[in-house]
């Protein structure tokens, strides 16, 4: 950051000198005004302008950065480093202006400046992270606000990093539980197009030679090959169509509702995905709910910040209830995705007027019980892909080896 050199005066008239490393002559000018000085001349430090000078004109390796997503990483070590020099004292300004110079990803120092920019013209924190929906999450966004609303951020950035540690680890645990079923899925599907395309067309030609009715499982693999090998390059360009129009309806509102929807209902998956999530809920909202902000209000941005559009859906019928006059346990079982044991803890936290604690407890159970579903992930999977694999392999030997013992038996 560059040196000022500033002249200002007391309200006295006594005049002050001095100097200030900010990012602007307007930043310092705002933190003279705060220290009850009025500017009189802010001037960048001319050795500081020199080496900028020099500095432009040295060769800029900026392009050599990998200007590359900004992972979970990142924002976990913005989070601890915000709460620790928060808690420290540490200007806002200063802090994010660190922050910038240790970073290595071009994307993330980019976004740093634009919160410095934006901190700079007078805008929240939050609203200055929300200009870079696709840096900041939104869950990060509404806690950060709900930090700056209630006097707590430290407190704010505290829990994102462990929340954010928290997700990394499930993610991690997921990737590694279904990279075995992925392998083998993968093998057999590149094993079955070797069969339909290269392998059976030469039994064909076998087959055809005895002049016998072959089986009716045979019949099926050979029509099935035969189609495969003469419109290989139609149903190459069907998958690669098919491929980009889904993508394209799940940018849609529509089909991000129904893929949110349908997700939470995949065999094994789905309830890690929607334990995982409501795990998310109930720790966003209990840490909304408990710095102060009115319960309507702290559900609203818990439902913006699940990013789960299905879900969002659903407590925003709570809210509804809410504002109608139920009561929170109520509104949570019409939902019908809390557990019995949750919905007595919510009803507990009512009557004790604690319902932040009993959703902080809520989301420790569900955190607990997604670790222990990931690590009976795979042992879970395993007989799926065993059943799939075997009725795989029964169908190409029933069709492959049917005609041949059929013909082993007219030949004797």
């Amino acid at each position: 950051m560059p040196n000022y050199i500033y002249s200002a005066r007391r309200p006295g008239g006594e005049q002050v000198e001095g100097e200030m490393e900010l990012g602007s002559s307007s930043a310092v000018a705002a933190q003279l005004a705060d220290k009850g000085l009025i500017p009189v001349t802010i001037k960048e430090s001319q050795t500081d302008a020199g080496v900028q000078k020099s500095k432009d004109k040295q060769l800029n390796f900026d392009f050599l950065k990998r200007k590359k997503k900004v992972g979970a990483d990142e924002l976990i070590l913005f989070c601890r480093q915000m709460f620790a020099l928060t808690r420290s004292g540490v200007p806002m300004m200063r802090s994010l202006q660190g922050l910038i110079e240790s970073t290595q990803n071009l994307t993330f120092q980019q976004a740093l400046r634009g919160l410095v920019e934006n901190l700079e013209a007078g805008r929240e924190l939050s609203a200055a992270m929300a200009v870079y929906p696709d840096v900041f999450p939104n869950l990060m966004v509404r806690m950060v606000q709900v930090g700056e609303n209630s006097g707590k951020l430290q407190e704010s950035f505290e829990q994102l990093a462990s929340y954010l540690e928290f997700e990394k680890m499930t993610r991690e645990q997921i990737k590694a539980a279904m990279r075995y079923p992925t392998f083998v899925v993968i093998a057999i599907s590149i094993a079955m197009a070797i069969l339909t395309l290269f392998v059976i067309p030469t039994f064909k030609k076998v087959f055809a030679g005895f002049g016998a009715e072959l089986p009716l499982p045979t019949r099926i693999i050979m029509g099935v090959s035969e189609f495969a090998v003469s419109y290989w390059p139609y149903i190459l360009v069907t998958m690669l169509l098919a491929s980009f129009g889904v993508r394209r309806y799940l940018k849609t509102e529509r089909g991000l509702w129904q893929w949110d929807k349908y997700k939470l209902r995949i065999p094994v998956v789905g309830s890690i995905l929607l334990r995982s999530s409501l795990a998310r809920f109930a720790r966003s909202f209990a840490m909304g709910y408990g710095s102060g902000v009115p319960l309507v209000q702290a559900l609203n941005y818990t439902s913006r910040a699940i990013e789960n559009s299905y879900l969002g859906g659903k407590l925003n019928e709570m809210r509804n209830l809410l504002e109608r006059g139920e009561t929170m346990t109520r509104s949570a079982a019409s939902l019908q995705i809390f557990t019995p044991l949750v919905l007595q803890m919510l009803a507990v936290g009512e009557e004790t007027g604690s319902i932040d604690s009993m959703l902080l407890e809520v989301a420790g159970f569900y955190e607990r019980e997604v670790q222990y579903e990931l690590k009976n992930l795979t042992s879970a999977i395993e007989p799926i892909l065993i059943v799939a694999i075997g009725g795989m392999v029964l169908v190409l030997a029933l069709g492959v080896f049917l005609p041949m013992w059929n013909l082993a038996g007219v030949m004797r």
